[in-house]
C-alpha cells in the first residue's frame, strides 16, 4: 500500500525527534522521497511550529524537549503521547495547542498518526506507550457510525490516563466514562443558522460529508439548531463529497444546490467543509449563482474560508484550545491520586463574519 503524507510526516518526524536535528538531504535518502519531497514536507511541518528549520537542516523544537519548560511549567520531564486521524487540516491546529501545552508544562509531546485508519490506532497507541508515554491524547480515526463499536472497545482498557480529543463515545458506554474534550458543534451550527436567519433568511440548506464525527455532528447540530428556532429545513441535506474523488457526485451535489437556488427553495446555505464550500463557490459562478448575491453562505471548520475569492463567512471551532486544554487535563491527571472525578470539558465555536453572507436582505 502507498504510504500516504501523513505517514511519511509520521516517520519524519520521528527521524528528528531520535537525532534532535538532521540535514533535509539525508532525510531525503532516510525517507527513500525525493529531495524535493522532503523540502516540502519539512516546510509544511514547520510552519505548522513541529520543527525548527535552519540553512538546510531541522531540527526538534527547543520548546519541545523535556526540561525546556516555558514561563511557569515545572519542568515535569513527562513523556506525553498523542494519537491522531491526521497531521493536516483541522487537526494540525489541534495538534499545535497541544505540543504548546505540553512544553509549557515541560513535557515531552510525541506524535503517531493513524491516516484515518482505525483499524491501525490500537497499534500506532502500543507504539507511543512503547516510546515511553505515561498519559495519551486519543483523538481515534473513527469514520463509519460503527467505527467506534469496532475500534473503540481498547481505548477504556489502556494501562495509563487516557484523554479523548474531538470524539463523543455513545453515552453509557466505557469510553463515556474516560476524560475528554470536545467542541460543541451543535453550538456552531446553531450559531451559523441563527445569523442567516437574522439577516432575513428562512432556513438554511445544508450540504455536508458524512465522513467523519465532525460531520456526524453537524448535521445533527443541524437538525438540532432548525428545531431550537422553529424553522423546518426547506429540502433534504444534500450529501457532499470530496471532488478530487468523486467529481461526477460533487457535480450532481452543486447542480442540487443550484437548483433550490433557482426555484426559489433557499436563499442560504451552510456547508461542510470549508474544501468543500470553496469549490462549490467556484463551481456555482461557473453555472450562473453568485454569493453572496444569489445565495448567503457559511462554511465550517474555518481552516482556509478566509482565503476564497469572496472571503467565506465560517463556523470555527476552538480547535487549538481543544489540543490546549486535554493536554493540561492530561497534565493534571498525572498529578493525582486514581479515584478523582474525570471531566467532560465542552468547548464552543465562533462565527466569524465575512462577505459571503452579503448585507440584511430587504423587507
Amino acid at each position: 500500500m502507498r504510504e500516504s503524507a501523513a505517514e511519511r510526516h509520521d516517520r519524519l518526524l520521528g527521524l528528528v525527534r531520535e537525532r534532535g536535528s538532521a540535514r533535509v538531504s539525508d532525510l531525503a535518502s532516510l525517507l527513500g522521497v525525493s529531495p524535493v519531497t522532503a523540502r516540502r514536507d519539512v516546510e509544511e511541518l514547520a510552519g505548522r511550529g513541529l520543527l525548527d528549520r535552519v540553512h538546510g537542516s531541522v531540527s526538534w523544537p527547543q520548546d519541545a524537549t523535556p526540561g525546556a519548560a516555558g514561563p511557569g511549567a515545572t519542568g515535569s520531564g513527562l513523556v506525553l503521547g498523542m494519537l491522531a486521524p491526521s497531521s493536516t487540516y483541522y487537526f494540525a491546529e489541534v495538534i499545535r495547542g497541544a505540543h504548546e501545552a505540553a512544553a509549557r508544562a515541560g513535557a515531552r509531546l510525541i506524535l503517531r498518526i493513524s491516516d484515518y485508519r482505525p483499524q491501525e490506532d490500537h497499534a500506532r497507541t502500543e507504539g507511543l506507550l512503547s516510546a515511553g508515554a505515561e498519559g495519551l491524547l486519543v483523538a481515534p480515526g473513527w469514520q463509519d457510525p460503527g467505527d467506534p463499536a469496532a475500534f473503540g472497545d481498547w481505548i477504556a482498557s489502556l494501562p495509563v490516563p487516557t484523554v479523548l480529543l474531538e470524539r463523543r463515545p455513545t453515552a453509557g458506554s466505557p469510553l463515556d466514562g474516560l476524560d475528554r474534550v470536545c467542541s460543541d458543534h451543535a453550538h456552531g451550527v446553531l450559531l451559523a443558522v441563527r445569523h442567516l436567519v437574522e439577516l432575513g433568511h428562512g432556513a438554511p440548506l445544508l450540504m455536508a460529508r458524512a465522513d467523519s464525527p465532525t460531520a456526524v455532528a453537524v448535521r445533527s447540530g443541524y437538525a438540532e439548531a432548525l428545531a431550537a428556532l422553529g424553522l423546518r429545513a426547506p429540502q433534504d441535506v444534500i450529501d457532499s463529497v470530496p471532488a478530487e474523488l468523486a467529481p461526477d457526485a460533487f457535480e450532481e451535489a452543486v447542480r442540487a444546490l443550484r437548483e433550490a437556488v433557482l426555484s426559489g427553495v433557499a436563499t442560504a446555505a451552510l456547508i461542510h467543509n470549508d474544501v468543500d464550500a470553496i469549490q462549490v463557490v467556484q463551481r456555482l459562478a461557473e453555472l450562473g449563482v453568485r454569493v453572496p448575491e444569489d445565495l448567503a453562505l457559511i462554511a465550517y471548520d474555518d481552516e482556509v474560508a478566509a482565503l476564497a475569492d469572496t472571503p467565506l463567512t465560517a463556523v470555527a471551532p476552538p480547535k487549538r484550545e481543544v489540543g490546549r486544554h486535554a493536554t493540561e487535563l492530561l497534565v493534571e491527571r498525572l498529578g493525582q491520586s486514581t479515584g478523582a472525578p474525570r471531566r467532560h470539558l465542552t468547548l464552543l465555536p465562533q462565527l466569524r463574519v465575512r462577505d459571503s453572507c452579503g448585507a440584511r436582505l430587504p423587507q
